[in-house]
């Protein structure tokens, strides 16, 4: 199923038709303020197994990111932050940056793991966020690339993910051009921000 979306003109109707299947454990293609991602409801174990089952590994094994609508829900799945730290989440989120953080303990449980090291998101679209705030809980994400690949090549164009994906997956959500360049990704689980992966974000200007 395909859900075009005008990200300057959102459509209630069709966020709730996306919210519904992904409430039902499904999971879905959908812009981002960088690449394109396949998503689905943190709190659906059918969402997180049919995520898992298209990565080829176990939940525990999957290395997702947690997409969330503002600070309060981000706060509210992740152990205490550092005071520094959160000063420099406040100065670039939203935005195209990726901050591992130490989970809490319900998002350990949620994927069955030890590891506490999470990617978390506040993502600068206006679909995605749409989306999360009638969904009320994050998403839980992973990147759109070709499988295939070694070298993982993104999708940016609706024709093509939709020409790529369309036996796939169960929902394509195509909300115009996404980027080609994935989010910065920044770990602050040893104290001081290590950029382990550089994107789109700039983290020190």
């Amino acid at each position: 199923m395909i859900v075009e979306l005008d990200r300057n003109s959102i459509d209630d109707r069709k966020i709730k038709q996306i919210v519904d299947h992904l409430k039902d454990g499904g999971i879905a293609i959908v812009p981002t303020d960088t690449i394109y991602a396949i998503v689905c409801d943190l709190h659906s174990q059918k969402g997180l197994e049919k995520l898992a089952l298209y990565k080829k590994e176990k939940i525990a094994k999957v290395k997702f990111s947690l997409l969330f609508n503002d600070f309060d829900q981000l706060a509210a799945y992740t152990a205490p932050i550092d005071r520094s730290i959160f000063r420099l989440l406040k100065s670039k989120l939203p935005g195209p940056f990726t901050f591992i953080l130490k989970a809490n303990k319900q998002v350990v449980k949620l994927f069955s793991t030890n590891r506490t090291e999470i990617g978390m998101r506040i993502p600068d679209n206006k679909i995605i966020n749409a989306i999360i705030n009638t969904l009320g809980s994050p998403l839980a994400s992973t990147s759109l690339h070709h499988t295939e690949d070694n070298i993982r090549v993104y999708f940016s164009e609706p024709t093509e993910i939709y020409e790529y994906f369309s036996d796939k997956i169960d929902l394509i959500v195509l909300g115009g051009a996404g980027n080609l360049t994935p989010s910065t990704v920044v770990d602050c689980t040893q104290g001081e921000p290590i950029i382990t992966r550089q994107g789109l974000g700039i983290l020190f200007e």
